[in-house]
């Protein structure tokens, strides 16, 4: 079967089941997962076995550029202790658990290559359990700490895979040598993400091309990959930093334009991408079944060994969430008294300030400004935080996915049991994905956790939209300044703009305050709205009748399209 005609039945098959997922209220990985092993056992269907680079270089640094990109690195820092917890500790920990078992329960296989495998079925795939939590309406900073997991400890895993198959090679002398090869790794892989992530913005802040600038976007998980895995750094940590990175500075430097693309374009990329790894790992389970050796352990040992590791994973992480979040509770009781300190600390500072003093002047605003931050950290917390049902929650979001089957079958050919190391980490990704995947939504309606507010959520919308107005606004003191000394400014053009953007800031404060009838923001948005659909079915007939040249029906039709996008997410806001 030719490579197109493979691409175009696998994406057919995506869409068809992912939309079946939705209408069936159910996770579309664990869908495509089923739907790949019920192909590979249809007969005449070929055996497919996709040589793991090419996940692990080719698919797994836009995927997680792509994730990174969302993540508000305000989120991810005031979540960085459980993040790190979780991504970075607990991926270790569970490594060296699973290879201490795997070591006695398979008499060939030394203790490095033991925890390499621990390292493969480690890191949860975060992709099913956001998708869930948004659907179902989890709390944000629960959303953040599932996101922000499953962008690190990709790089946790693969680090320390790379570092254990080295020792049980032979290549590093000692364990000492490991430790040092996975810091390097770390560090280096960040300094490039970083340089990668501050070129990237600074090129595409002098690019006007939003065609140049989409292309330009698609290069840089490569550009940050390829490099560091070079140098024999962690490729998937810089991926993930250079995410992180222009997804908080594009926004102050680069074109809204070529942004609204870029997102469109990364959020086409990754729902390819993921669900199809998916669909590929069930599609391969018939060639990984095919490749045991049943004379050193069978296929059904190898799935036994499998549900043994899934059950270990499961209680391990239960084991380490829910302490987790009773410390993250006791931390935020001592920040409080931390911060009270401080303030008395300010206090004392203003009232006994000398004056003329730029010096201590300067002092007392940095010490203001690190008061202010870490005070709205914490309200953060005490008003998104984690309690005994976010922990629950957390501790049943431990599906593995993408790079446990990728990184499996990037273990040498020497490894012994090879084969059923595979078996074993494909056994943990299907079951953790059709079990916890499955029963994840019963959980969490079970618990009954509550997601955001929506009305708390329109009224602070209200109130920042007329913070930013007011300093917006203030812009319109001296036209001129914009418009140029010596141009006249045009009777009722300022006062225009004033309203338009006053009537924003009524439009957020009818939605915050809104009852069962429609407001005037509404009613003018439902007529504004037909009143757009008619220009553009005239626009059509226009077009059909060929009165005007192309290009002129082109502009048209975009000023319509933008027109009639903000209009309709007028509408859906208030519905």
């Amino acid at each position: 079967m030719e490579l197109p005609l493979v691409i175009v039945i696998a994406v057919t098959l995506i869409v068809a089941f992912s939309l079946v997922a939705k209408r069936l209220g159910l996770a579309a990985p664990v869908v495509l997962l089923l739907v790949g092993v019920g192909i590979s056992y249809i007969p005449g269907v070929p055996e497919i076995e996709v040589p793991p680079e090419i996940i692990l270089m080719a698919v797994l640094p836009p995927i997680l550029y792509a994730a990174a990109l969302q993540v508000p690195v305000i989120d991810f820092r005031r979540n960085l202790s459980s993040i790190t917890s979780l991504s970075v500790v607990l991926v270790v920990v569970s490594a060296f658990c699973i290879g201490t078992v795997l070591f006695f329960l398979l008499p060939d296989l030394n203790f490095a290559a033991a925890v390499a495998l621990g390292a493969v079925v480690s890191p949860p795939d975060a992709v099913a359990a956001i998708a869930i939590g948004k659907k179902l309406g989890l709390p944000p900073r629960l959303v953040t700490v599932l996101e922000g997991e499953g962008l690190v400890n990709d790089a946790t895993a693969l680090v320390l895979l790379r570092s254990a198959v080295a020792i049980a090679a032979g290549g590093v002398a000692t364990v000492l040598d490991g430790i040092i090869d996975f810091g390097f790794a770390v560090v280096v892989a960040i300094a490039i993400g970083l340089a990668v992530g501050i070129i990237t913005v600074w090129l595409r802040a002098r690019i006007d091309d939003p065609l140049v600038d989409t292309a330009v976007a698609l290069l840089v998980p490569f550009l940050a990959f390829i490099p560091a895995e070079e140098v024999h750094a962690s490729g998937v940590l810089a991926v993930v930093v250079a995410g992180l990175y222009v997804g908080h500075n594009a926004p102050r430097f680069v074109d809204v334009q070529s942004r609204v693309a870029e997102r469109a374009n990364w959020r086409s990329v990754q729902f390819i991408l993921e669900n199809g790894v998916f669909l590929l790992m069930g599609v391969e389970i018939r060639a990984l079944i095919a490749d045991i050796n049943p004379e050193e352990v069978s296929a059904w040992q190898a799935v036994l060994m499998g549900l043994l590791v899934t059950g270990m994973l499961v209680i391990i992480r239960f084991a380490w969430v829910n302490p987790m979040v009773y410390l993250l509770q006791r931390k935020a009781e001592r920040d409080e008294y931390r911060l009270l300190r401080m303030k008395l600390g300010l206090d004392h500072m203003r009232k006994n300030l000398p004056e003329a003093d730029p010096r201590m002047e300067r002092r007392r605003q940095r010490v203001e400004k690190m008061y202010a931050r870490q005070r709205a950290d914490l309200d953060h917390t005490r008003t998104d935080g984690l309690d005994w049902r976010g922990g629950i929650v957390l501790s049943w979001s431990g599906m593995r996915g993408v790079v446990t089957l990728a990184a499996a079958q990037s273990l040498p050919e020497s490894t012994p049991y090879r084969a059923q190391l595979i078996l074993i980490a494909f056994t943990v990704a299907v079951v953790t994905l059709v079990v916890q995947g499955s029963t994840l939504p019963l959980l969490i309606r079970w618990v009954g956790i509550e997601g955001v507010n929506v009305a708390d959520d329109e009224r602070k919308l209200a109130k920042l939209l007329e913070e930013i107005s007011h300093e917006g606004l203030k812009v319109l003191d001296d036209p001129t300044a914009i418009v140029g000394p010596d141009v006249e400014i045009v009777p009722g053009v300022v006062n225009r703009v004033r309203t338009d953007t006053l009537l924003r800031i009524d439009a957020a404060k009818e939605r915050a305050s809104r009852s069962g009838d429609a407001t005037p923001h509404q009613q003018y948005a439902a007529l504004r709205n037909a009143v757009v659909q008619g220009e553009f079915d005239a626009l059509m007939n226009a077009r059909s009748a060929g009165r005007y040249p192309s290009r002129i029906l082109r502009n048209a039709q975009a000023l319509l399209e933008v027109e009639e996008t903000r209009l309709r997410g007028r509408l859906d806001d208030d519905h």
